[in-house]
């Protein structure tokens, strides 16, 4: 059947627009310009960027050895080189009290013994433990004693002392060079303490005390007191001292 001209060409035209559509062999389809809804309406960026990254070759340090203080770093920790505190003869009471009773240990100790008038005795005993600390000093012997004064016989004139330092050990060859250095130990045995907190001028008064005290108390004494520094012995007025006073009962 013979189709009319009109509906030839339009067959014709429909043809033609369907082969252009399709693609040539070897040819690539033509990509669309329309942008993506992703890239027409992009996300808004919420995260800042990471500026704190490090240079190439730097490494961060692991936790244990971030938080590893510098001595332990490097293997053994830093040792003090500080000399311990000197000790006293007895521990001081966790509550103090007008009068302890105690029992003192024989310690090692250098000593020098003297004599003085009252009115010389700080400048005395402080020249005293003077001497000692210097003999000590070149024999590289260790105190480790506050100094000590044992009060061997008073009269009122004046008295005769030993004036002691507590030290580590006593040497095995003896005294040293210096004159009229020995070694021996503190007196030891059961004693009664009595603290004076004051000036030296001032200690007088506590002996009128503890003597009070032990009238009253009908205890009869050996004839020595002793003395023990807690801090350094000064004769000035302003000094407030720490003294430790020990009598020893016979």
């Amino acid at each position: 059947m013979i189709r009319p001209r009109s509906a030839t060409a339009g067959l014709a035209a429909m043809i033609v627009l369907a082969l252009a559509a399709v693609p040539v062999l070897g040819e690539e389809p033509a990509t669309s310009k329309i942008p993506s809804p992703a890239e027409a309406n992009p996300l808004s960026t919420t995260t800042a960027p990471d500026t704190s990254a490090k240079p190439p070759g730097t490494a961060m340090p692991l936790p244990d050895k971030a938080l590893m203080p510098p001595a332990a770093a490097g293997g053994a920790p830093a040792r003090s080189t500080a000399a311990p505190a000197r000790e006293t003869l007895v521990p001081a009471p966790a509550e103090p009290n007008d009068v302890e009773e105690v029992i003192l240990p024989a310690k090692p100790a250098a000593i020098i013994s003297g004599k003085a008038t009252w009115e010389e005795a700080v400048s005395s005993l402080r020249t005293t433990f003077a001497r000692i600390e210097d003999e000590l000093a070149k024999a590289g012997i260790r105190p480790t004693g506050r100094p000590i004064s044992v009060f061997t016989k008073t009269e009122d004139n004046g008295f005769q002392f030993e004036a002691m330092i507590p030290i580590e050990a006593a040497p095995a060859s003896g005294p040293t060079t210096g004159d009229g250095l020995h070694f021996g130990a503190t007196p030891s045995g059961k004693a009664l303490r009595f603290r004076h907190a004051g000036t030296y001028d001032e200690i007088s008064g506590t002996y009128d005390t503890l003597i009070a005290y032990f009238d009253a108390k009908d205890i009869a004494l050996q004839d020595r007191f002793i003395e023990e520094y807690v801090t350094d012995i000064s004769d000035a007025p302003d000094v407030k001292l720490d003294i430790n006073i020990y009598a020893l009962p016979k």
